[in-house]
């Protein structure tokens, strides 16, 4: 099986299929590579953004896409589960996708810090522009529990698709004459438009009602525009507080760097996820030698009952029957045990692959199961030259 890989899509061909029908802007990876590439995409490392978690539910749907579809078969499907697992466990441990790494992102979790008074449902918030950033905004702030909104753009389109997108938000339109008005209503105020001249300078702010003079509290100012919304001079009020771009920039990249170490943690633990996948993958090999086994037990297990139950008459009670029944099941089984646990390589014994393949020789030989060993003989002498290769 050879697995192909691009940055979206996962696409499985198998052998047969020319490797020039493929897009040119997808790249080719084989057996542990392949496993490796997901798992790493799974867990968000191979993300443009580092520790992403959109791609997980990507990865999960195409597990349920995949379902019934011809070449998606066990191993494919076991494949995108330890995935699965794999990105799962990277998050937990490692907490990679904490911190804000993007402007946006930032601006939110900095609001929601600076106004510990208000609870995400229960700040009065604006926001001015609803280009990519102010989307961005938005989202991120429905994201966080806030589900109501003014929102102050020169046309109602962009708003209204807006809300149609994030139907359980409260979103409200305002246009750009009445945003002195709303500005003062509000306890947070995201700027994020083109606008080359500033939309609140000092005196204009300075004319506003107070947030909450008893408190103390300062109307919050998050400016993500470039040029800037917000006069530098605002920050000069005792009732504002002013964040702008480079503020935001310093925490985006301590994030990052944060993530980066994280990244380390999580390269630990995909080695871990893709060498118990790569036992369990080759367990699978001997999955024909374990049905020929169980095959050729039960032919001389039910020849033997029925042998028995002729010479005993026709008149033995059902509860008899299912009594011998029960009796060479058992016995089959418990004999059976021993064998089958020396042709796994699922990780919980220390067995190698040679070894797996030395009882197969010998059930084989015994029973003579003529099961073919070809297959398992090629990936042995490939991974001993492997060894020895980076060994040397």
């Amino acid at each position: 099986m050879q697995t192909y890989f691009d940055t979206n899509i996962f696409v499985w061909q198998f052998s047969g299929v020319p490797v020039t029908e493929l897009c040119q802007h997808r790249f080719l990876l084989y057996n542990q590579d392949a496993t490796q590439h997901l798992f790493e995409v799974a867990a968000g490392l191979d993300s443009l953004v580092l520790g992403e978690g959109q791609i997980l539910a990507q990865v999960k749907q195409v597990v349920k896409n995949g379902q019934g579809v011809p070449g998606f078969g066990r191993k494919i499907s076991e494949l995108f589960k330890r995935a699965i697992t794999t990105g799962k466990r990277v998050r937990t441990e490692t907490n990679i996708s904490s911190g804000s790494v993007s402007v946006s992102s930032a601006a939110v979790e900095l609001a929601l810090l600076k106004l510990p008074e208000y609870s995400s449902s229960t700040a009065r918030v604006l926001i001015v522009g609803a280009g990519k950033m102010g989307k961005l905004v938005i989202r991120h702030l429905v994201a966080k529990g806030c589900k109501k909104m003014v929102v102050v753009n020169r046309t109602a389109d962009r708003v209204a698709a807006i809300r149609e997108e994030l139907m359980d938000a409260d979103i409200v339109y305002k246009p750009f004459s009445e945003l002195l008005a709303c500005a003062a209503q509000s306890d947070v105020i995201f700027t994020c438009t083109a606008s080359k001249a500033p939309l609140f300078i000092k005196e204009s702010v300075q004319a506003l009602p107070s947030v909450n003079s008893e408190d103390g509290c300062r109307r919050l100012f998050i400016d993500i525009s470039v040029p800037r919304n917000v006069e530098p001079s605002v920050a000069e009020l005792e009732g504002a507080g002013v964040y702008n771009v480079d503020d935001l920039k310093e925490v985006v990249e301590a994030n990052k760097e944060d993530r980066l170490r994280k990244k380390m943690e999580a390269e630990t633990i995909i080695a871990e996820e893709v060498k118990q996948f790569e036992a369990l993958k080759d367990s699978l090999e001997t999955v024909p030698t374990i049905k020929k086994l169980r095959a050729y037990a039960e032919r001389i297990r039910s020849a033997e009952v029925d042998k028995c139950l002729s010479k005993m008459g026709d008149d033995i009670p059902q509860n008899k029957k299912k009594a011998i029944y029960d009796l060479s099941l058992g016995i089959v089984n418990k004999l059976l045990h021993g064998p089958m646990q020396h042709l796994k390589c699922d990780g919980a014994e220390n067995r190698t692959l040679s070894e797996i393949l030395e009882n197969m020789h010998a059930l084989n030989r015994i029973f003579g199961l003529d099961t073919e060993m070809s297959v398992l003989e090629e990936k042995v002498r490939a991974k001993i030259e492997q060894n020895q290769k980076q060994s040397s």
